[in-house]
């Protein structure tokens, strides 16, 4: 019986707590920047994610206008090796440099740089299918850096 009150109890309090994601599409749209230009150039699969991520900023104008040159690459070394050489752990790392060019000709550089370690699968095509995954978090991380740092300009 103690055990029902306090679920319910819980969820009562639970459901109206008021949380909300940080990056939800109705934040979104709290945003005060657009993006005029997007030059990228790098890794291809980063670039097509930081692509996706940044076209909700550049249909509407807004009172601040960007326009980004980011220049991405993606770097995968072997932290650690066993005994017969093998390598046991990696390490991915993402890098954007990013020039943020304001309409009154303002230049503003940066450098977003994300890594991740990893321990080595023995399948190589789930090591792969792991890899990527991990790119993609690692980059969506790093987009989500630099929206909130076109934010506070």
């Amino acid at each position: 019986m103690q055990k029902k009150i306090f679920t319910y109890l819980l969820l009562l309090f639970l459901s109206s707590c008021g949380y909300e994601a940080i990056y939800s599409e109705k934040n979104n749209t709290n945003n005060n920047f657009s993006i005029n230009e997007l030059n990228l150039s790098g890794d291809r699969n980063i670039n097509l994610k930081i692509k996706q991520k940044m076209n909700n900023y550049t249909l509407i104008e807004k009172d601040k206008n960007f326009i980004l040159n980011i220049s991405s690459s993606s770097e995968k070394t072997t932290v650690a090796k066993n005994t017969s050489g093998d390598s046991t752990i990696f390490k991915i790392t993402i890098t954007m440099n990013i020039e943020i060019i304001m309409k009154d000709n303002y230049i503003n550089k940066m450098q977003i740089v994300e890594n991740f370690s990893y321990n080595n699968i023995l399948d190589k095509f789930d090591l792969k299918k792991y890899e990527r995954e991990i790119k993609r978090n690692l980059t969506e991380t790093a987009t989500n850096k630099l929206i909130s740092k076109l934010s506070s300009i």
